[in-house]
């Protein structure tokens, strides 16, 4: 009884962060089974860098997908490029991806994973002494099995910032040997952090034919970031945006929208980016950005809109990924991932990955709570300890709620 009650705390407390976040988005069934159509429409396209592979300005991040359903919708409806994670949903992203894909012409689609070596130390940006390229391999081709595939189109080393993991030589030649035996067409990095260095590092490795970045109308580094974008697209990379949207909101209880037409317009405004890769979830989803792509022309209430939005006061969902809190908190706290879990919840109500993500930054307890005044100063404004107070509490919530 006792045990019960507790597991009906714990959902009522979830359900207090998350509200309808556990709800699945809607779907269209008939849309979903793929449409008895002869072609495929036409989307809006760029070629992606020296891959030659020519995608739709908007491709499909599979992270809150919780249908099969929806991946067809979606390849039916146009999108080329899927993106799932070895660790989005712990591998049963994948799976529902390839079921999804299961049947259709294998080159008619682009799908690309996100692998993460084990021995890399994603907290403190670096390898350690137990990475084997052999366990890296393993974890590839648990990928493939996953989505019942022999092969992915790219395979993405993630979350890798500091120039010298980019270029780190073992890893390097494993992912080099995976594109050799047939495991991958091609290779590439994927950053949240402001990291122009490992944009720049990924061209002059030679061996990275992509890139996914972090970029929208939020940044702050925009100037360098976009020198770094055009050095690596004159070396042939083909660059994918992601968190392109800032959060979506501005505040935790979803009342101040952001203009996400606009948002997305803005990203492809520059011409480096092949494709942004959004995380769509809903039938309704998919078609609003099908229809905004179809006029890529900023009108003046969307840039009044991002312009306002730039001036607002508030300091929103979006954290820069800078890094700068980190030396300033005594507990030594991976304060970016902890806010981006913070944005994943409140912002686009993806409870599980917004869970992954804060156990990715080993937040145990609430270390806040002995601080009596937090003296971490953030450069976006944020509260620190108040948002680290609210979103701790998703940490020991049992994963079955946060799929219910």
């Amino acid at each position: 009884m006792q045990k019960s009650r507790r597991r009906e705390f714990l959902k009522k407390s979830i359900m207090g962060i998350s509200g309808a976040a556990l709800v699945p988005g809607t779907l269209n069934t008939a849309i979903a089974k793929g449409p008895q159509q002869k072609e495929i429409p036409y989307l809006p396209s760029r070629t992606l860098g020296r891959t030659g592979i020519k995608t739709p300005v908007i491709s499909l991040g599979a992270q809150s997908v919780t249908t099969p359903g929806f991946v067809t919708a979606a390849y039916y409806a146009g999108i080329k490029l899927f993106f799932s994670a070895t660790y989005y949903g712990e591998g049963n992203n994948e799976i529902l991806v390839g079921k999804g894909l299961k049947g259709l012409p294998r080159d008619s689609y682009v799908l690309g994973t996100a692998v993460p070596p084990i021995g890399f130390d994603e907290r403190e940006d670096k390898f350690a002494k137990d990475f084997t390229p052999e366990a890296f391999v393993k974890k590839t081709e648990g990928s493939l099995k996953r989505f019942g595939l022999d092969y992915v189109d790219i395979l993405l080393f993630p979350q890798v910032c500091k120039r010298e993991n980019v270029l780190y030589e073992p890893m390097l030649k494993v992912m080099q040997d995976l594109k050799k035996q047939g495991k991958t067409k091609f290779l590439g990095i994927a950053t949240h952090d402001m990291c122009e260095d490992a944009i720049m590092a990924a061209a002059d490795a030679k061996i990275y034919d992509v890139i996914m970045i972090a970029y929208n109308y939020k940044v702050k580094n925009k100037e360098s970031l976009d020198k770094a974008m055009k050095y690596a697209a004159n070396a042939g990379l083909g660059i994918l945006a992601i968190k392109t949207t800032a959060g979506a909101f501005w505040d935790k209880k979803r009342t101040k929208p952001i203009n996400t037409d606009a948002a997305l317009k803005w990203v492809l405004q520059n011409e480096n980016v092949s494709s942004i890769v959004s995380g769509m979830s809903s039938i309704e989803e998919l078609k609003k950005n099908l229809a905004m792509i179809n006029n890529l022309k900023m009108s003046d209430q969307e840039v009044n809109d991002l312009k306002l939005a730039s001036s607002d006061s508030e300091p929103g969902l979006y954290c820069q990924q800078c890094k700068k809190c980190m030396p300033q908190c005594p507990h030594n706290l991976q304060i970016p991932t902890i806010m981006r879990s913070y944005m994943y919840a409140y912002g686009y109500k993806d409870m599980e990955h917004a869970q992954h993500t804060l156990l990715e930054a080993g937040l145990t307890g609430n270390p806040c709570q002995k601080c009596e005044v937090c003296n971490v100063n953030c450069i976006s404004g944020f509260n620190i300890k108040e948002r680290i107070m609210d979103i701790s509490r998703l940490a020991n919530v049992p994963g079955e709620f946060l799929k219910a």
